[in-house]
């Protein structure tokens, strides 16, 4: 961006690019103390002291843009959905509306346009959010690739819950709430219609409910976040960035479906910086470790939730390896090809 002052498509992939992007132009122009927190969701008291039903007022907002738009696991509208109840739920708050902007191609088939708001309303309704407002547009065929989603999240962060990217602490454990690269590894295989033996399903959700039990099992959790778009390895960056730490994860507690690994391995990526879009990384004192766990495993969405490892000693992220040396894990330095969303 600096050589030739142009955008280009690796500065929405989620790695170094993108962040250097977020805080040099965006965040350069637009930067206030909330914004400044980059958190998934904003907590709105930190700025106006707004608040509504006994807790602190969270907003958030995002773009879908994902070929093709039905995968196995679910579809852009499911993805809309799933994606603001979890930006809304990693602030530690509950989620409670939404709102919907359609940006829809000329020719586009009203039956996919209906199938996709059926998903929207099906996923919204699993979750308890409504959608309170939204906006339609149409536009020249060729130019969006069927359909775009914006959507906007409202929700409530109850008293007494404090989450946010700055709060990693040393001593802090972190945990994954299953096995990671699903949802990147599904939409790879749908988009180059590779033949499998076994079907590899997005694992696209919403959040909310695995959230309440992991703050109820521990309120003072320190961070929440869902590692979308360049996975595990760039989230943890931002993480021990934001908190001045160093993050040390093991290779060997990881989880990721032996499925997963075949297709990463064939096509030469590295599950820990492929996309999901249904799983959490919690970070918390480590005492309560054990009890995060076990009230995640509980959970339908965290029955595979795994300590992959803690926060302290030299800062950044690093990973000890299967066969017992140690190597950093650095954000995406540009973006895993063929780009996902």
């Amino acid at each position: 961006m600096k050589r030739d002052g142009k955008i280009r498509l690796a500065h929405g992939s989620g790695g170094a690019l993108m962040h250097e992007l977020i805080s040099e132009v965006i965040v350069g122009a637009l930067g206030n103390p909330v914004l400044d927190a980059l958190d998934d969701a904003a907590d709105l008291a930190d700025l106006t002291g707004a608040t509504i039903g006994g807790g602190r007022i969270a907003l958030t907002t995002d773009s879908y843009v994902v070929q093709p738009l039905f995968f196995p696991g679910g579809d852009i509208g499911k993805l809309a959905v799933a994606g603001t109840v979890n930006d809304l739920s990693m602030k530690g708050a509950k989620p409670r509306y939404l709102t919907l902007g359609l940006v829809v191609e000329e020719g586009f088939g009203v039956g996919d346009l209906e199938r996709i708001l059926e998903s929207i309303a099906s996923t919204a309704g699993s979750a308890g959010v409504a959608v309170a407002a939204g906006d339609t547009k149409v536009v020249e065929h060729g130019t969006v690739g069927g359909v775009i989603l914006n959507t906007a999240g409202v929700g409530v962060i109850p008293e007494g819950v404090s989450v946010s990217g700055q709060r990693a602490a040393d001593g802090d454990a972190v945990i994954v709430s299953g096995t990671l690269g699903d949802h990147e590894t599904a939409i790879l295989v749908a988009r180059e219609e590779l033949r499998l033996d076994e079907e590899i399903a997005s694992d696209c959700a919403c959040l909310n409910g695995l959230v309440d039990v992991v703050l109820e099992a521990c309120p003072d959790v320190h961070v929440l976040r869902d590692p979308t778009r360049g996975g595990l390895g760039t989230t943890l960056n931002e993480i021990a960035s934001r908190a001045a730490v160093g993050i040390t994860i093991d290779e060997r507690k990881i989880p990721v479906e032996r499925k997963v690994k075949a297709v990463c391995d064939i096509l030469g990526f590295d599950p820990i910086y492929m996309a999901n879009e249904g799983k959490a990384i919690v970070v918390a004192p480590g005492s309560d470790a054990d009890a995060i766990v076990e009230a995640m495993r509980a959970h339908p969405l965290g029955k595979n939730a795994a300590v992959i490892g803690s926060v302290g000693g030299r800062k950044g992220v690093y990973l000890r390896t299967a066969v017992g040396g140690t190597r950093p894990i650095v954000m995406l330095e540009g973006v895993q090809l063929p780009r996902i969303c």
